[in-house]
């Protein structure tokens, strides 16, 4: 079997793996929260408004510093909703995932285990 057909195979069984299931239960119930996605579509254009701003001829400050005030606000509350919060696991838990198998080809390929043998089974990405 060719590389890319292995690489091919591995993505099919990464994508029924129970973290890339949630991640993407979790996009779609953040990308259907309408106050999510009101924060987020008012988040860049504010972020439009203060690149034109700080671009202008005759900058004003004080409406820099009012944008800046109102996109760290929507920041604040875009990332308290639980919808967001839940994306943020779900992606921090595939980040995990990717890592470990990355981790195991590369040990593949080196020979060599990643930081050594812990005697830990739970944080291994497979030494034996």
């Amino acid at each position: 079997m060719e590389i890319f057909e292995l690489a091919a195979e591995l993505g099919k069984k990464l994508k029924e793996d129970a973290r890339l299931v949630r991640l993407e239960l979790a996009r779609v119930a953040y990308e259907a929260d309408e106050e999510i996605m009101k924060m987020t579509e008012e988040y860049a254009v504010q972020q439009q408004a203060m690149q034109r701003e700080a671009m202008a001829e005759n900058r004003d400050d004080a409406a820099i510093e009012a944008i800046n005030e109102r996109i760290e606000a929507l920041y604040d509350a875009i990332v308290a909703t639980e919808g967001y919060r839940q994306l943020e696991a779900a992606q921090n838990e595939v980040n995990d995932l990717m890592s470990a198998v990355n981790a195991t080809i590369n040990a593949q390929i080196t020979g060599e285990q990643p930081g050594g043998c812990t005697h830990n089974c739970a944080s291994c990405s497979g030494c034996h």
